[in-house]
């Protein structure tokens, strides 16, 4: 398997795992998902929402950098978040909307990208304002990290709620060899 196709089963998973999630926060009304039950984001809208945000984030920053990728044009009509804890929207329909937009821009994004692109330095600024330059792969791993991270977070905040969101597990995904 080769660097180019790891990204694309990560971004397969991403999209697998994002939509386990909002079909799970769908059954719940906005006080529930809006009830902060002391995770980091508060909620679990707020958690979902910081996971669309970050993406956004790094999606521009990468944009900004290759400009070539034809995959991110979509985000020219998406405005930068502010801050990480921003608040894209109170409505969750509309949450839902960008979360599947997003993560069909990262899967033709990972189909995309070039090997040559992987191993290219990526020059960016946090929003600290720290300048940084990394391998994009190197970036793109903790770009799918992070939402792992975060998602896991959510699949706890679902259990308060005795929702189970099923199987989580990268390995659902990896087929089974002859």
């Amino acid at each position: 398997m080769t660097c180019a196709s790891h990204f694309g089963l990560l971004a397969s998973y991403n999209q697998w795992m994002n939509r386990k999630l909002y079909n799970a926060a769908a059954v719940l009304s906005h006080e529930q998902l809006t009830q902060n039950r002391g995770a980091f984001f508060g909620s679990i809208l707020g958690t979902l929402n910081h996971i669309a945000v970050g993406d956004i984030i790094w999606l521009k920053r990468i944009a900004g950098h290759f400009p070539k990728l034809a995959s991110l044009t979509p985000l020219q009509e998406v405005l930068a978040p502010s801050s990480l804890d921003q608040q894209l929207f109170a409505n969750f329909a509309a949450l839902t909307d960008l979360r599947a937009s997003l993560d069909e821009v990262i899967i033709n994004l990972c189909a995309e990208l070039s090997q040559q692109d992987l191993n290219s330095p990526f020059e960016y600024t946090s929003t600290k304002g720290i300048k940084s330059k990394k391998l994009l792969s190197e970036v793109l791993l903790h770009f799918f990290n992070h939402q792992t991270h975060h998602r896991g977070q959510a699949t706890t905040l679902f259990s308060q709620v005795g929702i189970d969101v099923g199987a989580t597990d990268l390995l659902m995904l990896i087929p089974n060899m002859p």
